[in-house]
């Protein structure tokens, strides 16, 4: 059976030394290899002229560059938000979204080909489980944001739509991915390897060289993923998404709340903040007369009044597959001041970008998909 060529992305600077070197080529064309793929971010290998053409020749027989063409893309109407579908070599698709904020650049990645955890609001969770993407996958995502940013900006851009470029010290500073979140589609703590593995290379100080403080982990409620990362002491952030704080109305939205129920996911919590003393930013989709009410927040305050935590309050991106409406503004400010005032937890209401584009997880998947 022939040998898949390898995806040059799915590759530390390490291991894309040892590469060159047991193909017998000299290991200082490493650094201009990765350089062609992490800063000129070349989108073909006949964007790498100055590599020796022995080289060259060998990568085309031996390995492919893992750039995803897209299939559609959508862009919010104030220019903030864009949203790629991109299809992979199977002709799956998966998305990613690029969000502007004032002073920062986040992109969202996805993590697997649709989810196992079937969370009953989200989009994803209704498309099912297909597979995971290999870090490749994960890492070509973040690349092609980053290539995005770099892209001239299009003439007929909304003129409210951030800058292409800001001023420090009267030099002009191009955008750049500064902020990943791997809140896409798929459970990241189930596809665990290729999800730290991609962390890995898209860390590396020498390449798109993000921050371990700049990224951040979603998970469901994987209860073993979450001791994992505690042992590790892996340096991301960790988000868990909370939406309920007792077991009966969460495994209600959340079916993995069967496997790992609450005391267990909380406890693992306590272990990862007590081993890695970091906070958890813990998400709380809001949600029109099912969780938003000020019992609810007092619920969740004394759930995590004694733990190191963050409040992500997040308004429901509605889908066709949930009847649930996104909890009114003024509702979300009592929820907040709750826990604000009577247990001195800091919250955030999450500003809601993209819902003109259905920016929501797995949403732009599942419409396309269906116009197929």
């Amino acid at each position: 059976m022939p040998v898949a060529p390898l995806n040059l992305y799915d590759l530390t600077r390490e291991q894309l030394r040892v590469q060159l070197v047991r193909w017998d080529f000299n290991s200082v064309h490493t650094a201009r290899l990765w350089n062609y793929l992490y800063i000129k971010l070349a989108a073909s290998l006949d964007a790498m002229p100055e590599l020796p053409p022995k080289l060259r020749a060998r990568l085309a027989t031996d390995t492919h560059l893992g750039v995803f063409p897209t299939a559609l893309e959508t862009a919010s109407s104030d220019g903030f938000t864009h949203k790629y579908l991109l299809a992979l070599a199977d002709a799956e698709r998966i998305e990613t979204v690029l969000m502007r904020y004032t002073g920062r650049v986040t992109a969202c990645i996805s993590s697997q080909v649709g989810c196992a955890m079937g969370c009953v609001f989200c989009a994803t969770g209704q498309m099912g489980y297909t597979r995971h993407l290999t870090a490749g996958e994960i890492v070509a995502q973040a690349v092609h944001v980053a290539r995005a940013l770099r892209a001239p900006a299009p003439s007929s851009a909304p003129s409210r739509a951030p800058k292409k470029c800001h001023v420090i010290r009267d030099k002009p500073v191009a955008e750049r991915l500064r902020n990943l979140v791997l809140m896409g589609m798929g459970e990241p703590l189930h596809n665990y390897d290729a999800v730290m593995h991609a962390v890995d290379i898209l860390r590396d100080p020498n390449g798109l060289a993000l921050g371990a403080e700049r990224i951040t982990v979603s998970t469901v409620g994987v209860v073993p993923g979450i001791l994992r990362l505690a042992a590790e002491k892996r340096p991301v952030h960790l988000a868990v998404s909370l939406h309920a704080a007792n077991q009966t109305e969460r495994a209600a939205l959340v079916p993995a709340a069967k496997k790992w129920p609450l005391d267990e996911l909380m406890s693992a919590c306590r272990t990862y903040s007590e081993t890695t003393g970091r906070r958890i930013f813990y998400e709380w989709t809001l949600i029109e007369g099912k969780n938003d009410s000020p019992a609810h927040a007092r619920t969740v305050g004394e759930l995590l009044g004694n733990l190191p935590a963050q409040v992500n309050l997040i308004p429901l991106n509605p889908t066709n597959g949930y009847a649930g409406a996104p909890t009114a503004t003024e509702a979300a400010r009592v929820f907040q001041h709750i826990l604000s005032s009577e247990f001195k937890i800091r919250s955030t209401v999450r500003q809601r970008r993209g819902i003109d584009i259905a920016a929501g997880c797995g949403q732009l998947a599942v419409a396309e998909a269906a116009s197929r």
